[in-house]
């Protein structure tokens, strides 16, 4: 009877690890403009979620540099806009821009950043997105970021 019950608890415990949200992603960057996503999902049970971004390619960040920026979806063209002046050394986004959520330095070849955010302050009922602050690729490099 023990071993039954040791044996149930060890199977719910692994179980639950099993289907534990997972709270973070890690999206690559490429020299072709891109992502290699479209969409990052976040579980609502998550506290915090963790975008890790890489770059894949081999051109340095003033030549093919990304960043990933996260904003309401209607926001994500005006932030690009407006962070055009700000320039490289500000990651292409207006110093104090209030309507970025999170957003990784620009990166370039080898190199990898990451941000965090905390899950609560996000509105389930909001679209948002992320994109690439640096000029012009935000016309490619963008996508959905949808609470689950």
């Amino acid at each position: 009877m023990i071993r039954k019950l040791v044996a149930a608890s060890l199977l719910t415990l692994a179980s639950g690890h099993l289907l534990a949200a997972e709270c973070s992603v890690v999206v690559d960057s490429t020299d072709q403009m891109s992502f290699n996503t479209k969409a990052i999902e976040i579980d609502k049970s998550c506290k915090e979620f963790t975008v890790k971004l890489t770059h894949s390619g081999s051109l340095p960040k003033n030549v093919m540099g990304h960043n990933l920026v996260i904003s309401k979806e209607a926001d994500m063209q005006p932030i690009a806009t407006d962070g055009l002046s700000a320039g490289i050394d500000k990651q292409y986004l207006k110093e104090g821009d209030a309507r970025v959520i999170a957003h990784t330095k620009i990166i370039g070849a080898g190199e990898t950043d990451s941000l965090t955010i905390d899950v609560s302050k996000l509105d389930p009922a909001e679209k948002y997105g992320f994109f690439c602050s640096f000029p012009g690729h935000i016309s490619m490099m963008k996508g959905t970021v949808t609470l689950k």
